[in-house]
């Protein structure tokens, strides 16, 4: 009955009024000075805390999943031969200095764009904006040089463009392996004294890989909600890390993920009976209400868009009603939303 149900879900479903003046421009000045909203998941209930407060809210024993990806600046602007301005976004590399990117503003039978005076880039592909196979050209590498030419790839619901702060305000302070083209954002609001803390009350930290994709903005566009397919991104778990989750699970020790994509990677690998499977693959799975969870007994997320799969995973987890619920609670205590925004517990 409940995946009769899911199948019966529309877009309209997951939306919910939203003042655009909730949505987080910038981040707080401290990290764990976030709020942080605890959603009962099997009750509804909701209590306010800040996020300084998971060192008296998680228990001994409990295993925090984290994902250890690392943003890289794979925003570039470009110059049109005739002028004009472009923008290449990497997307994957696939060898040899080509890349597939995402290539903004130069539609017609433009082929080369101007990065530097001494680096071009070579496109290939279709003639319109859309996803396109670029060769560079001057730079026998160009992940050598990003770190000078590349932005920041804020979100396009961040209505600024990013600033030398950005550089390490979006990422986690765990972020460890390049690969992301957006943040894992539940783990923005940890700080290496908050994550110590954890650690000295017994609470296991363990981290994973999930490289989040340009998917995380794809808009649901079916109606149906359960026809909307994902786009892959790449995972990594290690035997360590499976070796210690599988652990916990053993001892009946609650394993909470950080955020939507810990979410995905654990449920991705995880065998019929919750067993987590180390290795290395591509998830395009699409959580919504009516899936049953393996692996995960609670979760870290931040407030998502209306009608986006980050919402329909959350609501598959606690509850649709109970979600939406808390979602409207949050609008009338002014939380802030999205990436740079406030946190959620759900236990």
């Amino acid at each position: 009955m409940i995946a009769q149900a899911a199948e019966c879900l529309r877009l309209s479903d997951f939306d919910f009024d939203l003042p655009g003046s909730l949505i987080a421009q910038e981040p707080r000045p401290q990290r764990d000075r976030s709020r942080l909203m605890m959603l009962g998941r099997r009750t509804g209930s909701l209590s306010h805390c800040i996020f300084a407060d998971l060192e008296r809210l998680l228990l001994p024993g409990d295993t925090l999943i984290l994902n250890d990806t690392r943003v890289y600046p794979c925003r570039l602007v470009a110059t049109k031969p005739g002028g004009g301005k472009a923008e290449i976004f990497l997307l994957e590399e696939k060898g040899n200095n080509v890349w597939e990117a995402l290539v903004k503003g130069c539609a017609g039978t433009v082929k080369r764009l101007t990065l530097t005076p001494e680096i071009e880039a070579e496109l290939s592909g279709p003639s319109s904006d859309a996803v396109r196979t670029v060769r560079f050209h001057g730079v026998g590498d160009i992940r050598t040089v990003l770190g000078d030419i590349g932005k920041v790839p804020l979100p396009p619901y961040i209505k600024r463009d990013p600033t030398d702060a950005d550089r390490e305000r979006y990422q986690t302070i765990y972020a460890s392996h390049d690969g992301a083209v957006a943040a894992p954002t539940a783990g923005l609001h940890f700080t290496r004294e908050l994550l110590s803390k954890l650690e000295s009350k017994g609470i296991e930290l363990v981290t994973i890989t999930l490289h989040v994709g340009p998917g995380t903005f794809q808009p649901v566009r079916a109606e149906k909600i359960a026809e909307h397919r994902m786009l892959p991104e790449r995972y990594r778990i290690s035997e360590r890390a499976a070796a210690r989750i599988n652990e916990a699970k053993r001892q009946n020790r609650r394993v909470i993920a950080v955020g939507t994509t810990s979410v995905r990677t654990l449920e991705t690998v995880a065998d019929a009976g919750g067993c987590i499977v180390p290795g290395e693959g591509s998830s395009s799975l699409f959580i919504h209400p009516g899936y049953q969870f393996k692996a995960v007994d609670g979760m870290i997320t931040n407030f998502h868009l209306p009608k986006s799969t980050l919402l329909m995973l959350t609501a598959a987890f606690a509850g649709r009603e109970r979600v939406l619920s808390a979602y409207r609670a949050a609008v009338t205590e002014q939380y802030r939303f999205y990436s740079y925004g406030d946190a959620m517990l759900i236990l």
